[in-house]
């Protein structure tokens, strides 16, 4: 079994305060797999709001209240995809890395 590493992770939540919320560790524990998993729910509801965005400008009947709506909803959505590709860029960037860095700065524009 190799060493383990310890690396710094980009969570999917902020802070109470709203800043970035790291995780220090190996990406093996609990934490971690909870992370995972919301950023797996997070990209799920952004893919199903470009669904509903898809077919809400298909229809002339769409109200500017409801337009305004999905849009308030898709930022919310890219930001979190933002978010979660910031983090998994920086963990293949870490990985990639080998045993050169021994965490990396994923607060950049996050």
């Amino acid at each position: 079994m190799s060493e383990s590493q310890t690396t710094f992770r980009l969570l999917p939540w902020p802070t109470p305060e709203g800043n970035p919320c790291f995780l220090a560790g190996d990406g093996t524990g609990y934490v971690s797999r909870v992370a995972d998993s919301i950023e797996t729910m997070q990209l799920d509801v952004a893919d199903d709001l470009l669904g509903h965005a898809d077919d809400m400008l298909g229809d002339p009947k769409v109200t500017t209240r409801e337009l305004r709506f999905l849009a308030t909803e898709l930022a919310t959505a890219l930001r979190d995809t933002r978010r979660v590709a910031v983090s998994r860029g920086a963990r293949l960037l870490s990985s990639a890395s080998g045993s050169e860095g021994h965490g990396s700065d994923a607060s950049a524009g996050a």
